[in-house]
């Protein structure tokens, strides 16, 4: 038995990880496979608006196979070609790359030329060339704040710039994380006690300015906290939007940083907003409330299992 789910996944969220628990438990001997599409087709459909992503490919992949438990991924280029298929050709161009005997899928599944194929669509098609097709019912998740909502995309996009990144992962059911290379930054931070990693986060989605609490990995297994800052640094003049994170021991106390640590995978992770990008009437103020918000971030983090003790020094 083959089972299929077909989707942009972007973000590997609760309500995707649902469509695949959905197609275990109707067939617990399926083989589960994600037909996708890279780059998104929102990027080709239109592009002149940018779209950054929650989760790039490789990420995504990793995920859908780690948390989703599929087994195959398949990638489909969403050429003009392709997205002109009408649903009965799109379907029997699929089968033809992975003869499926099931199909789950959400109320609000589209596709096909314009988006014309909907569940009654597949429903036929599968009537006629001999596939299942299974409605999976919306994820419903809690946030904080007691609302209920959807688990989607667009919803976690949504809270995200908002800052709310502790209820964005409620909807993926992970922190929000970014691995991205680090970059040269102004290096500002090392004359005045907090030293920082950049990262090129050029094609993600960052959370909305401000500072938040989080924590950090680098590829050599150094684990810390992290005080991740988002903006322009109006303090010191308007600037670029930068990510930024200084890397904290247990104690608070900033680690040191090597002079020429760039180009290093850090992966960083959001778990609570701490307070909106402000401007300071001079560096005096602005390390006053840096303390304040060292405090704030350990509270938030450094009581988390997850983050062990790190290596004294970072090179």
């Amino acid at each position: 038995m083959q089972a299929v789910v077909i989707g942009n996944f972007d973000g590997v969220h609760c309500g995707h990880r649902h469509l695949f628990e959905t197609a275990r438990s109707v067939s617990p001997r399926a083989t589960l496979a994600a037909v996708t599409f890279e780059p998104l087709p929102a990027a080709v459909l239109r592009p002149e608006i940018p779209m950054g992503r929650l989760t790039p490919r490789a990420e995504r992949e990793a995920l859908l196979r780690s948390t989703c438990g599929v087994e195959r991924v398949i990638e489909l280029e969403p050429t003009p070609e392709l997205l002109g298929l009408s649903p009965e050709a799109f379907i029997s161009r699929l089968r033809g790359m992975l003869p499926f005997d099931l199909v789950i899928e959400g109320p609000d599944f589209r596709f096909g030329k314009g988006r014309s194929g909907d569940l009654a669509t597949l429903r036929a098609l599968g009537a006629r060339d001999g596939f299942a097709v299974v409605e999976a019912s919306p994820r419903v998740v809690t946030l904080s704040d007691g609302t209920e909502t959807e688990a989607r995309s667009s919803v976690a996009r949504g809270l995200l710039a908002e800052g709310r990144v502790a209820d964005a992962a409620i909807v993926f059911g992970r922190a929000y994380s970014l691995t991205c290379p680090t970059v040269r930054g102004d290096q500002r931070g090392r004359t005045i006690g907090w030293p920082t990693m950049n990262i090129d986060a050029r094609g993600r989605i960052l959370p909305a300015d401000g500072v938040y609490a989080g924590r950090a990995a680098l590829p050599d297994g150094t684990r810390a906290i992290a005080a991740i800052s988002i903006g322009t640094k109006p303090t010191f003049g308007e600037s670029p939007r930068t990510c930024e994170a200084t890397l904290l021991g247990p104690d608070g106390a900033a680690l040191p940083l090597a002079p020429d640590l760039y180009g290093l995978s850090l992966r960083l992770e959001f778990l609570s907003f701490i307070r909106p990008q402000a401007r300071f009437d001079g560096l005096a103020a602005l390390l006053a409330q840096m303390e304040r918000d060292r405090a704030a971030i350990l509270a938030a983090a450094g009581g988390d299992a997850a983050v062990e003790p790190p290596s004294t020094a970072v090179r």
